[in-house]
């Protein structure tokens, strides 16, 4: 075998090892992995870069290996307006695979991110061929429906100190861990919470010193503690039954 086989092969294997790790793939077979590796385009996006951009024509579903993005929009003012992050083993880009209209927002690189992404033909092909990712699909939509009407009621029905609290208890339950305790490593920034629950990054500063004061909120190191994940939920639960 000579170098550039070698090297065809050893790219191939790298690639595939590398699409083990996202979620909607976990469980296919070797084949269709080597497969899904040469059909996919590879490359490496740094902070600050845009993935994809709203209303933009692309179709590809795209896959973040590592790194990780956020899903986002900005208005006609430049207010920026997030829906979620996605870590490394996540995808983005479905809807636009599935019902071939434009990108309905912006995805940006949070660090150096490897995204591998496959065309909607592609996508549609593996959907069809495969029933488990077929089944992750749906739950994954199931899921971001849920998402965002959570998000909306919110908005509707919750003062702005009370959003903040929510996001936080979302984070809280995204970080994998368990117990009243709980840690978020790294901290979230106050803009980037501002941006989620749609207010000002000075009004997240102030309700952060505010559940410091309480003793609801620490400082650890590059993170942050929720001392007492329960009684913040009941806070938020009673605020939901009055509105």
């Amino acid at each position: 075998m000579d170098f550039k086989s070698r090297l065809a092969m050893t790219t191939v294997q790298a690639s595939t090892l590398g699409l083990k790790t996202v979620l909607l793939l976990q469980g296919l077979s070797q084949e269709r992995l080597e497969i899904l590796a040469a059909q996919c385009n590879w490359r490496r996006v740094e902070p600050g870069q845009v993935i994809v951009a709203r209303n933009s024509p692309d179709r590809d579903v795209h896959f973040v290996v590592s790194g990780r993005v956020r899903v986002t929009s900005f208005s006609a003012g430049g207010k920026q307006v997030t829906f979620r992050d996605e870590e490394a083993g996540e995808m983005f880009g479905d809807l636009a695979a599935i019902d071939a209209k434009p990108r309905s927002a912006d995805v940006l690189a949070l660090d150096s991110v490897l995204v591998a992404s496959l065309s909607p033909e592609h996508f549609r092909d593996l959907i069809a061929a495969e029933p488990l990712v077929r089944e992750r699909v749906l739950q994954r939509l199931a899921g971001l429906v849920r998402l965002l009407s959570e998000r909306v009621i919110e908005l509707s029905t919750l003062g702005v100190q009370n959003r903040i609290h929510a996001e936080l208890l979302r984070l809280a339950r995204t970080s994998g861990q368990g117990g009243n305790r709980i840690r978020i490593d790294p901290a979230p920034k106050h803009a980037d919470i501002a941006s989620q629950v749609s207010t000002y990054r000075e009004q997240v500063t102030r309700e952060f010193s505010a559940l410091t004061k309480q003793g609801l909120l620490e400082k650890d190191g590059t993170g942050i503690v929720l001392t007492d994940v329960e009684r913040l939920e009941r806070i938020v639960t009673e605020v939901r039954l009055e509105a």
